[in-house]
């Protein structure tokens, strides 16, 4: 939209049907801010890998009662002409942001102007709860309020479907479009208490029951002799994770007090991501304290877990997702009965480590490789239903345990991690050591996301820009290496140099771009569907003789990513 045409649609904000106090903010931003007008309203909030997430204020563009008052009015009558004739349910969740509460108060509140049944949390939980109950009570749908790790003045809206998982394709589009049909004075906000009814702690009991029924697989060894930091990053998992991990006989736990109360703020952090070594830090500093065998983190809704354990000259160090994905996968291949099993699978996704289809191979299983986005693995298991799923995961600190949840759950993934070293210890081995057995087995593998922040109108043309120009003048050679093929997820297409050959990717469609060198080199490129952001994946493999010789050439693949970055510019 140009300036005219923004300031037009704020000037109908200033009117009914918005409620005084937006009228009033939206008229500020008009008579004194157009700088901020304009990054409210220059386009409408859209859906994302992760749903749908935003900073808070007013405007087309921001989360607000509004914005999801109409997603919410658009989905229910999304609801209502899938399933006609049903009564339909949805449960509701919401994490520890600001607003959270309120706008899940609202977003309640429209589907019970709709006739729609709301089973709706009393307080805060972790975004795996919502995922169960959806599937629990046979609801239609879910929504949980929530941003992820994003910075403090976000929000954000995600859509499940009734399996659990979060909407996908054709499904998300076709909910925009009736979305986008609608005007905000069709928004029903006269809710009707009488079917909005508030969950229990039944609910959470069932779920920490069977979270431990997937988990606990470690067989008879002593928990006790574990001695485990926990840090809940000021968000939901505090609700669940010490009750679980307690339950399943860790009683050799120690919470980060600082960070135990649900805070918006998050204001020992810069920020809630466990991804970033930084937020764990007041948890390895008690670890190193207390002289503890690791620490678990997760972020604000508890779906991504970070786990940090002590290395070989007994330092904690921040195990990246990946190399918690390979040993928690492994980990639960060795101990599932896989001849009882169905044609089992692993999951992953194609910026996450190739290393899991080495352990798929080992194990004579299949693994499943969708796009960015846990809802490709939730999906995996609903396009399957004749095949068992054990585990899966993604680079950025997800996983999933089994198909009971249909999204990364840190609940069940911190058991398991516990689990993992429990058995470790038992075998007079460690987390750290058993990684790099598994390096010396398949490969050592070494990967590095790179994250380029882009904010606003401008940061999102220069990221447009920049897959623009990597698709109309990709590279010949990356760091010295020819690149042989390119895969283009927007256009389905890999191209093979040497073969000078063209094939159609039987995928949906992403704004994804990946290289592969004649070395073996992975560099994949894509826009974030959450953040401003554009994200680079660098993934790099060499044999491992001897455990001896990790550090050395771990330095080697580290110094070959960090040649790559130099060549392509984007450190």
């Amino acid at each position: 939209m140009n300036k005219q045409e923004i300031l037009n649609v704020a000037q109908t904000w200033t009117q009914e049907p918005f409620d005084k106090e937006t009228r009033s903010q939206t008229q500020h931003l008009i008579d004194q801010d157009i700088a901020q007008l304009e990054e409210s309203f220059y386009k409408d909030l859209e859906f994302g890998t992760g749903g749908m997430r935003g900073i808070m204020g007013v405007g087309t563009n921001r989360i607000n009662k509004y914005t999801l008052g109409k997603n919410t009015q658009g989905l229910s009558q999304y609801l209502k002409k899938t399933f006609p004739g049903e009564q339909i349910k949805v449960a509701i969740a919401y994490d520890c942001r600001h607003n959270s509460k309120e706008l899940a108060q609202t977003v309640s509140q429209v589907f019970s102007a709709n006739g729609i049944q709301v089973y709706l949390f009393e307080e805060l939980r972790p975004t795996p709860l919502l995922s169960y109950t959806v599937k629990r009570k046979d609801c239609h749908a879910g929504i949980v309020l929530t941003a992820s790790h994003n910075p403090p003045e976000y929000n954000g809206y995600k859509v499940y479907w009734q399996d659990g998982g979060q909407l996908v394709p054709p499904q998300d589009k076709e909910l925009l479009e009736l979305i986008n049909s609608l005007e905000f004075k069709d928004i029903n906000f006269n809710g009707d208490d009488k079917l909005i009814e508030l969950l229990t702690p039944e609910d959470d009991n069932a779920f920490i029951e069977d979270s431990i029924k997937a988990a606990k697989v470690a067989g008879d060894v002593d928990r006790s002799r574990v001695k485990i930091v926990f840090t809940s990053l000021h968000g939901t998992s505090i609700t669940l994770i010490p009750e679980t991990l307690k339950r399943a006989g860790y009683t050799d736990l120690h919470v980060v007090k600082e960070q135990a109360i649900p805070n918006g703020d998050f204001p020992t952090v810069k920020s809630p991501n466990p991804e970033e070594p930084e937020a764990l830090q007041m948890a390895v500093e008690l670890a190193n304290k207390i002289n503890a065998d690791m620490v678990i983190g997760t972020d604000p809704d508890s779906d991504r877990l970070g786990v940090a354990v002590r290395d070989n000259d007994g330092n904690m160090v921040l195990l990246n997702g990946n190399q918690t994905m390979i040993t928690m996968t492994d980990f639960l291949l060795k101990k599932a009965d896989l001849s009882s099993l169905i044609n089992p699978f692993i999951g992953s996704t194609i910026v996450s480590t190739p290393m899991m289809h080495d352990l798929a191979m080992a194990y004579d299983v299949e693994c499943k490789e969708g796009l960015t986005g846990f809802k490709w693995i939730a999906k995996m298991i609903k396009d399957h239903p004749n095949q068992d799923f054990i585990g899966g995961g993604e680079e950025s600190f997800g996983y999933m345990v089994g198909d009971f949840v249909r999204d990364k759950d840190a609940v069940t993934a911190a058991l398991l991690a516990c689990e993992m070293y429990a058995q470790a210890k038992a075998n007079n081995s460690t987390v750290y050591k058993d990684l790099i057995k598994l390096y010396q087995q398949h490969g050592l593998y070494q990967e590095k996301l790179v994250a380029l922040v882009k904010k606003g109108i401008s940061g999102a043309a220069e990221i447009k820009q920049m897959m623009i120009d990597l698709r109309e003048q990709p590279p010949q050679t990356i760091a010295g290496q020819e690149v042989i093929i390119t895969e283009d997820y927007s256009s389905s297409i890999r191209y093979n140099k040497h073969l000078d050959k063209k094939e159609t990717m039987e995928v949906p469609k992403s704004n994804v771009l990946i290289f592969y060198l004649a070395d073996g080199t992975k560099i994949a490129a894509r826009p974030s569907g959450t953040e401003p952001k554009i994200k680079f994946y660098i993934s790099t493999k060499t044999g491992l003789s001897n455990p001896e010789d990790y550090k050395a050439t771990q330095q080697q693949l580290i110094n070959k990513i960090d040649a790559v970055l130099k060549d392509l510019d984007i450190q």
